[in-house]
């Protein structure tokens, strides 16, 4: 008998452990009536609160949204509504099991511009701009660990972790919606530097090929030439030939992930250092110092000018990343032609 109570006693403390884990691991439920700020204002309802209500499945949202849970005004509302200024959303309650935080670090990076709608930055190679796929934090979470009072900060356009330049973020919602629809109607001109092996010719040549996304066996995320993939346009204009390489400018007519790598890479002409669609046995040699060359340990892709009306101002606007120096001197180890 006292084996039992031993035994009972050790299972309701266990039942008492879990019973304080299962509280402290999720968040308390209870309806929230929230007001919409200016930078909030603009955008859909179903955003929002996917935002708002992070780890919560998409499923569970459109459902509460479908079921009338969620109210605007005390009205009823669809998933495209648009949020207004001074909107009262009403926010059922919604359990979810809260996630760790992952505390990214504070940090500061190059600013090419910055007022209180946009700030613009020199993005380093080798960093992501956001956090996900094994990738605990990008530029957009140092720069709101560093800047804590920021009321609103958002990316307008991504770079690829690979590539370093001009990467633009907004500071107000508007601004944010401004620049999307610049980017939508083509006013937006990005163009980046390359270096690509090979004998290239043209001055100026078009490249336009059809591009589909997929995902490898492993879950890494790739880019594709395919006859019913979205249209695509790249537009290079040669800067300089060297001995077995040329350094391009790539102007984008579309902005698809991976464009300029992939339409390159399916012209002939591997792109220095690329990783994922360039020559991997060229990128080898690259690591180590040759004749007639330096080294190479990045992909040589870089986002060198961005051109935009600005948001408020309504002023045509030009902003500039230089190369940065592992690629200068590279450059500077080359035979030019």
């Amino acid at each position: 008998m006292k084996h039992l109570a031993i035994n009972n006693g050790r299972v309701l403390q266990k039942q008492a452990e879990n019973d304080t884990l299962r509280q402290t691991t999720q968040a308390p439920a209870s309806v929230q009536l929230l007001t919409i700020s200016e930078e909030e204002a603009g955008q859909r309802i179903d955003n929002f609160l996917l935002r708002i209500c992070k780890g919560v499945p998409k499923s569970h949202i459109y459902r509460v949204l479908r079921s009338g849970e969620v109210r605007v005004n005390k009205g009823r509302i669809d998933q495209l509504y648009r949020l207004q200024v001074g909107d009262v959303v009403r926010v059922p309650p919604i359990r979810m099991a809260e996630k760790p935080e992952n505390h990214a670090p504070g940090a500061e990076f190059v600013i090419l511009y910055e007022d209180a709608h946009i700030l613009v930055i020199d993005k380093p190679a080798g960093v992501a701009v956001h956090g996900g796929s094994g990738i605990s934090y990008g530029v957009i979470e140092q720069l709101r660990a560093s800047r804590p009072d920021a009321k609103f900060l958002e990316l307008v356009h991504r770079l690829d972790r690979e590539t370093s330049g001009v990467l633009m973020l907004a500071k107000k919602r508007s601004a944010l919606v401004d620049l999307h629809e610049q980017m939508r109607d083509g006013v937006t001109d990005k163009r980046y530097l390359t270096l690509v092996h090979g004998d290239w010719k043209n001055a100026r040549q078009h490249v336009k090929l059809p591009l589909h996304k997929y995902n490898t066996a492993d879950g890494e995320r790739r880019v594709r030439v395919q006859a019913d993939g979205m249209a695509s346009h790249t537009v290079f204009s040669l800067k300089k030939k060297y001995a077995e390489f040329a350094l391009l400018e790539a102007e984008l007519k579309t902005g698809r992930t991976h464009q300029i790598r992939v339409h390159l890479s399916a012209s002939g002409f591997a792109i220095a250092g690329d990783d994922k669609y360039g020559d991997f046995a060229l990128n080898r040699e690259l690591l180590k110092p040759a004749e007639g060359r330096g080294i190479l340990k990045r992909m040589f892709l870089h986002a060198h000018q961005i051109t935009f009306i600005h948001p408020d101002s309504k002023a045509p606007m030009t902003l500039n990343a230089a190369l940065p120096p592992d690629c200068l001197n590279f450059l500077k180890s080359l035979s030019a032609i």
